[in-house]
């Protein structure tokens, strides 16, 4: 058994791996694309429904929610305002 990573946080290792900032990434968008679920859910709004009211097609409502696509900090601020919902943004 390989000892190497014993003692060491998930963060170093995948720091050691070159992957930390991808991983983070990803887990913020997931943690965004299940919340804006949640909150539709919450008003019973399809996506269908979502598209018409942001103005835009059902299939770029699916790629706002799919946390491995790219999306624009504005897209995700329009979706959340019409959920009732802020994007907060911090640097720490």
């Amino acid at each position: 058994m390989n000892s190497t990573h014993i003692g060491s946080t998930l963060n170093d290792f995948l720091e050691e791996e070159g992957i930390l900032e991808e991983v983070q990434t990803r887990a913020i968008k997931e943690v965004i694309a299940w919340q804006l679920v949640e909150a539709m859910k919450a008003q019973s709004l399809t996506k269908s429904r979502m598209a018409t009211l942001l103005r835009t097609s059902r299939s770029q409502v699916d790629r706002l929610l799919n946390p491995a696509s790219d999306v624009t900090l504005s897209s995700l601020q329009r979706a959340a305002t019409l959920v009732g919902r802020k994007i907060q943004i911090e640097l720490v």
